[in-house]
C-alpha cells in the first residue's frame, strides 16, 4: 500500500482526469488477476488504476511514477495465463484497452499502424473489409489486445505457416520508465541499422517499456481454406505425420494435436462420436489461392497421413463443417473443464522432432503423481498445452501439482525445449525460470532491464524477480 494515497491520487486525476482513475480498493480489485488457471498468491489488488487515452499521458505517468518509484502494470483485457498483469507490489495498473484506435492503413506498403488496446479480431475483420490479412491468431483472440500479444509474442494455431506475432511487428512506439517516447523500426522490409530495438520489446511482458502504437506488416487474403481432421492410434503416429507432412512440400495453416483424453473429452462434451481405437487427432488448415490446389495439397496431406497409419481422414466439405470442426477444437479447454473441478493448463515448447518423447514423459510423470492429463496444442511448430485434470481444493494437491508441473518443465527442456511457447514467464513460470536459461543469458537480460529500468518500476516481480 503506496504512503501518501491522496497526493499520488490528485497527480494522477491531472493527468487523466478524474473519471479515468480508479482508487476505492472495490473498484480496482478487478485488475488484480487475470485469465491464469490458477491463483496466485503474491498477487496484490493495485492503489490505483488509470486509464490511458493518449502516449503524452503514459509519458507523463512515466515520468511521476518513477520519480517517486511506484510501480506500473500496464493491462489490455486481462487474458493472459501466467499472471503478468497482475500487480504484486501494489502501485499503478496502466489499463491501455481505451487506446483502441486505428492510426493508419498503408495500403501501397500494406502496414497498419494501431494503439494498443485494438482487438486482435477487429484487426482481423478490418483487414478482411480491405482484402488483406493479419494472420496470427491466439485462441484468446476474440478479446485480447495487440498490446497484449505484442507483450507476449503470442502465437496461435497459424503459426505452422506464418509465425507468431514477432514476424509482424514492424515498429513500435514506445514509453520508457523515465517518460521518454521512443519510435523503433518503421515500414522498411529491411532494416539492419543500429540494434533491433522493436524486437527487444516483443515479448518483453512489459518490463521493459510500455507500448502505445504499433506498426503491423499485413499480406494478402488467402482466397480459400480447407480442413480435414485425421485419427490415429498414437500420439506417436500423428507427431510423425506431422513431421512426414511438413517435408511433402505443403506446409499447413495449422496442425493441431489432440491426445487420446482430448478426443474423450470431446466427443462427450460436444456428442460427436469417435472411434474407441482412435489414441490420437489432427486437425489441419490449409489455404491458398484457388481450390484446385488447396484440394491438390490436401491430397498430399492424406497420402502422407495414410502412410503413418492414419486410421481416417475427413474433409470438411464445406464451411460449415469446416466451422464445426474447428469448434471442437475451440471448445476442448471447456470440455476438459468438465471433467475435473480444476484444469491446470500449461505451454511448452520443444524441437517438433521431440514430440514424440516429450508426449510420453508427460504421460509418465502425471501418472506418477496420480493425475489424469490431457495434451493437446500446436503440433506443427512444436507447441503444446498439457493440461493436469485435479481439484486444488484436495489436501495436497496444489503441492503435487507444483511438482508436477516442475517436472514437465524439465522434460522439454530436457528433449530441447523451453518453459513456454506464447503464454510467457510472468509470474506462475518464475520458479522455473533456472532451468531454461543459463546464469550469463539471465544477467545479460538483467542488465537490458537495468539500464531502461533503473529503479524497476516497470511491472516488477516478472520473469526473473531478481
Amino acid at each position: 500500500m503506496l504512503a501518501d494515497k491522496e497526493k499520488h491520487l490528485q497527480a494522477l486525476q491531472a493527468i487523466f482526469g478524474p473519471e479515468h482513475v480508479l482508487h476505492e480498493p472495490m473498484d480496482c480489485f478487478g485488475y488484480s488477476y487475470d485469465a491464469s488457471p490458477e491463483e496466485l498468491d503474491v498477487a496484490e489488488t493495485p492503489d490505483f488504476v488509470c486509464k490511458a487515452h493518449t502516449a503524452q499521458q503514459v509519458s507523463a505517468l512515466m515520468k511521476y511514477a518513477n520519480a517517486h518509484k511506484i510501480p506500473v502494470i500496464s493491462r489490455g483485457r486481462g487474458s493472459g495465463r501466467t499472471g503478468g498483469t497482475i500487480p504484486v507490489q501494489g502501485g499503478i495498473v496502466l489499463s491501455l484497452d481505451e487506446m483502441n484506435k486505428f492510426v493508419e492503413l498503408d495500403e501501397k506498403n500494406l502496414t497498419l499502424r494501431v494503439q494498443p488496446g485494438v482487438l486482435t479480431k477487429d484487426i482481423h475483420d478490418f483487414c478482411a473489409e480491405h482484402g488483406l490479412y493479419y494472420p496470427p491468431q491466439p485462441s484468446s483472440y476474440k478479446y485480447s489486445t495487440i498490446g497484449g500479444n505484442i507483450a507476449e509474442n503470442a502465437g496461435g494455431i497459424r503459426a505452422v505457416k506464418y509465425g507468431v506475432t514477432s514476424r509482424y511487428v514492424m515498429g513500435l512506439e514506445v514509453v520508457l520508465a523515465n517518460g521518454d517516447i521512443i519510435h523503433t523500426g518503421g515500414k522498411l522490409i529491411k532494416n539492419v541499422t543500429g540494434y533491433n530495438m522493436t524486437q527487444l520489446f516483443v515479448g518483453s511482458e512489459g518490463t521493459l517499456g510500455v507500448i502505445t502504437e504499433a506498426t503491423l506488416q499485413l499480406i494478402g487474403q488467402p482466397k480459400y481454406v480447407k480442413s480435414a481432421m485425421a485419427t490415429f492410434r498414437s500420439v506417436e503416429d500423428a507427431c510423425t505425420a506431422v513431421s512426414h507432412c511438413l517435408h511433402s512440400g505443403v506446409t499447413p495453416t495449422a496442425a493441431e494435436l489432440m491426445d487420446k483424453r482430448s478426443c474423450e473429452a470431446t466427443a462427450k462434451f460436444n456428442d460427436f462420436p469417435i472411434a474407441p481405437e482412435v489414441g490420437a487427432m489432427l486437425i489441419f488448415d490449409l489455404d491458398g489461392n484457388s481450390p484446385e490446389i488447396c484440394m491438390s495439397d490436401m491430397k498430399i496431406l492424406e497420402e502422407t497421413c495414410k502412410k503413418d497409419g492414419c486410421l481416417d481422414f475427413t474433409l470438411a466439405a464445406d464451411d460449415a463443417e469446416r466451422e464445426h470442426l474447428w469448434t471442437l477444437r475451440n471448445k476442448l479447454s471447456t470440455a476438459l473443464k468438465s471433467l475435473a473441478p480444476d484444469r491446470i493448463g500449461e505451454d511448452i515448447t520443444v524441437p517438433r522432432a521431440s514430440l514424440p518423447e516429450v508426449c510420453n514423459r508427460i504421460m509418465a510423470i502425471a501418472d506418477r503423481y496420480g493425475f489424469d492429463v490431457s495434451i493437446f496444442g500446436h503440433a506443427g511448430d512444436g507447441n503444446l498445452h498439457p493440461s493436469l485434470l485435479c481439484d486444488m481444493s484436495q489436501p495436497g494437491v496444489p503441492e503435487k501439482v507444483h511438482d508436477c508441473v516442475g517436472e514437465i518443465f524439465q522434460a522439454a527442456v530436457d528433449c530441447g525445449g523451453k518453459l513456454s511457447g506464447e503464454h510467457g514467464i510472468g509470474i506462475s513460470k518464475q520458479p522455473y525460470i533456472d532451468i531454461a536459461l543459463e546464469k550469463e543469458e539471465i544477467d545479460t537480460s538483467l542488465l537490458i532491464k537495468k539500464a531502461l529500468d533503473p529503479n524497476n518500476i516497470l511491472n516488477p516481480g516478472k520473469i526473473f524477480n531478481r
